[in-house]
């Protein structure tokens, strides 16, 4: 029996280990394998909700072992450190606990077929002070990390209001009057926008949770944007409007703004402003791991994007697939195909077909990425996006029905990994439980 190995359990990782795991697995064709550093996914779009409590990770999450046992996949724990394309197998570094004991050791998985789809990270540049004192929005841990953060400014917020309400001296009140919980966001992608209005929301709701009374002039959110203008990959309308909601809501809006240095008390400008903050958030660019730089001779560019053919397989290697932000395609066009999630999906999905059709002795297809448009959901207060309607046109919603829109591609999403009937059973779950449990985590 051949062994399919895929490493890395992101939104495509995860897709095409489902499919194969229900189409391979299950008949014994082949024993499909899922690696991760992590035991469970969550769709990275959410994590600006779950940042600001608003998802609770626990409940969305979906546990690699518990979906591959359900899809007829085998899930093991763990990082890749290097490839040995000769003798085909990968090795994974050792697995530690919360007391820094190791409970896995090193491993070596074997592959007859390897997919990467390790993703991408957060690129600071290497901007001084970003890596201690910004957070990064790359995983669930770091969300609830900027989320537990958000709650102490707030919780601060709230005892100083109570100090100003019960006649305290006037230096404290003074505090009180000056005192505001202090954000900033760098970076104008769908990222830093979509987590800028949902602070706005989340204040509201905390209100509710005894938090005092908070209304948007006591939540400074500035957002920085080193180009021009915000999501420079929407239409420039578009663009705008959603500056223009911004900034309705509250938020410091700064383009053309190149930040230097990340500070504990905030950041410094390239033009030496100074913007501070109590918390802050690097959601600027994307880079891929340098350990793509071990594994043994595969094609890279220079930001160690991993060059693969039109069929997603290496340009070195055919046994070896990419697929995602770690893969590096140039279109027809002469233009690379974009790091977005959408890209991800169609990756997994012919990936996917011609692996089974390797085992079917079938002729591989080549990859054509459809770009379906760009959607941006500002909390609750609206939606606004375009989406394609032919080869050269598309088209821009916004309100009610862009936001319907954008929930149903995380639907789409979880069609893919559980099916239509269980699907409808998590919207179910999920509209008793906005009856049952708070608005907000708040823990």
């Amino acid at each position: 029996m051949k062994n399919i190995v895929i490493v890395g359990g992101g939104a495509g990782g995860l897709e095409l280990a489902t499919f194969l795991g229900n189409k391979l697995g299950r008949k014994q064709q082949a024993n499909v394998v899922l690696i991760d550093r992590n035991q469970t996914h969550l769709w990275k779009p959410l994590l600006h909700e779950v940042a600001t409590g608003v998802l609770d990770a626990e409940t969305d999450a979906v546990s690699f072992r518990a979906h591959a046992h359900n899809h007829h996949f085998h899930f093991e724990q763990g990082a890749v450190t290097r490839i040995d394309r000769t003798n085909k197998y990968i090795e994974l570094a050792p697995v530690y606990g919360l007391e820094g004991d190791m409970i896995v050791i090193a491993r070596r998985i074997p592959y007859d077929y390897l997919v990467l789809a390790i993703g991408s990270k957060s690129n600071d540049f290497k901007t001084k002070g970003v890596a201690e004192n910004c957070i990064f929005l790359d995983s669930p841990d770091q969300a609830l990390r900027f989320q537990h953060r958000m709650l102490e400014l707030f919780l601060k917020f709230a005892e100083n209001n109570a100090l100003s309400e019960i006649g305290e001296d006037e230096s404290k009140q003074k505090l009180v009057e000056e005192g505001k919980v202090n954000i900033a966001i760098v970076g104008g992608g769908a990222t830093g926008v979509e987590l800028s209005a949902e602070l706005f929301n989340a204040a509201q709701h905390l209100s509710s949770y005894g938090y005092g009374k908070i209304d948007p002039g006591h939540l400074k959110v500035t957002l920085i944007e080193a180009g021009g203008r915000l999501l420079p990959a929407l239409p420039e309308r578009i663009s705008n409007s959603v500056q223009k909601e911004l900034e309705e809501l509250g938020v410091i809006v700064k383009t053309n703004t190149m930040i230097t240095e990340a500070t504990p008390n905030g950041l410094t400008t390239k033009d030496g402003q100074e913007i501070s903050a109590d918390l802050m958030v690097w959601a600027a660019g994307v880079r891929i791991s340098s350990v793509t730089q071990q594994f043994d001779g595969l094609e890279l560019n220079r930001i160690n994007q991993i060059h693969i053919k039109n069929t997603l397989q290496t340009t070195v290697d055919d046994s070896i697939f990419a697929i995602g932000d770690c893969a590096f395609l140039l279109q027809s066009d002469g233009t690379p195909v974009p790091p977005r999630g959408q890209a991800a999906n169609q990756m997994a999905t012919l990936c996917g077909q011609n692996i089974v059709a390797m085992f079917d002795n079938k002729p591989l297809k080549d990859f054509t990425y459809r770009d379906k448009g760009s959607l941006v959901s500002l909390s609750k207060f609206t939606a606004l996006g375009n989406i394609t309607t032919g080869k050269k046109s598309s088209m821009t919603i916004e309100g009610r029905l862009a936001r319907v829109a954008y929930i149903s591609l995380y639907r789409l999403h979880q069609q893919k990994l559980h099916g239509c009937f269980k699907t409808g059973l998590i919207i179910l779950i999920g509209r008793l439980n906005r009856f049952i449990r708070p608005s907000l985590k708040l823990y």
